[in-house]
C-alpha cells in the first residue's frame, strides 16, 4: 500500500526505531509512547487488519505474538507484566490500517 505509514516503516522509506526484524515481521517503538514500554510488532506484508487475514498469514501471526514474549524477555518486563493489544477497525481503536500488535508496559 503505498500510503500505509507501517508500510514505508517496513521499506525504510520513514524511519523508526527498529528493535527487531526478520523477513517476515519487523517491530519498532512507537512515535507517540502511551507507556514507558510501547512497541509495535507488524508484518511486512500488508494486512489491513484481523477481519482481512488469510490461511496464509497464519504463520506471521503466530510470529509476532512469540516475538512480542521473547522481547518482553529482553526489555525485561516479562514478569512484571505487560499488555499485548490488537486493535480491530475504528470502532475497536484501530487508527493505522496495518495489522499490528502492540506491546505496552505502563508502569
Amino acid at each position: 500500500m503505498n500510503d500505509c505509514l507501517f508500510c514505508k516503516i517496513v521499506a525504510g522509506d520513514v524511519p523508526a526505531q527498529k528493535i527487531w526484524e526478520d523477513d517476515d515481521a519487523v517491530a519498532f517503538k512507537d512515535i507517540r509512547p502511551k507507556a514507558p514500554v510501547h512497541l509495535l510488532l507488524v508484518p511486512r506484508r500488508h494486512i489491513r487488519s484481523i477481519n482481512d487475514l488469510t490461511e496464509e498469514d497464519r504463520e506471521v501471526v503466530s510470529e509476532i505474538i512469540f516475538k512480542a514474549a521473547a522481547i518482553a524477555r529482553d526489555q525485561g518486563i516479562e514478569r512484571s507484566g505487560y499488555k499485548l493489544n490488537l486493535n480491530v477497525e475504528r470502532g475497536g481503536g484501530q487508527l493505522i490500517f496495518h495489522l499490528h500488535l502492540s506491546l505496552v508496559q505502563e508502569v
